[in-house]
């Protein structure tokens, strides 16, 4: 073996061309911005919901709705305890009465409420259903033991 052999000759690093690929990724950068700017979000979309169908014929629908009023001055429709007795008026009852009205309009038949206070049910409670009713727009209202 020769001197030269022995003596290590410094080895030429390979470097690896980076600007290319720089510009490659911001091509595609770009390319996906644009891209995903094109489609329209589901938000944006304009469209029109079915509104109510006037029937031709009546539907088989219960006559009348029965609100009552319980001794705390709690609202029941259905079952259903409607609002806090506290509140200044009933919100959630006036809403579900004004489905009823519409669903009554729609049907072609009057929207009538029964009320059914309890013994120590206040003044103040049944003004408030009956506010509700109002709210509503339904004027057929009577009383019940």
């Amino acid at each position: 073996m020769s001197i030269a052999s022995k003596i290590k000759k410094p080895r030429q690093e390979s470097e690896l061309p980076i600007t290319p690929m720089i510009d490659i990724v911001f091509l595609l950068l770009m390319y996906f911005m644009l891209s995903s700017t094109i489609q329209k979000q589901e938000a944006d979309l304009i469209f029109s919901l079915p509104g109510t169908v006037v029937q031709s014929e009546p539907l088989e629908m219960p006559d009348e709705q029965v609100i009552v009023i319980m001794d705390n001055g709690q609202a029941v429709l259905n079952d259903f305890a409607y609002d806090f007795p506290e509140a200044k008026i009933y919100s959630d009852l006036a809403a579900t009465l004004s489905r009823y009205q519409e669903a009554s309009q729609a049907n072609l038949t009057e929207a009538k409420i029964v009320l059914k206070p309890s013994g120590e049910a206040r003044h103040e409670s049944i003004i408030k259903v009956m506010d509700a009713c109002s709210m509503a727009g339904i004027g057929d209202i009577s009383f019940s033991d």
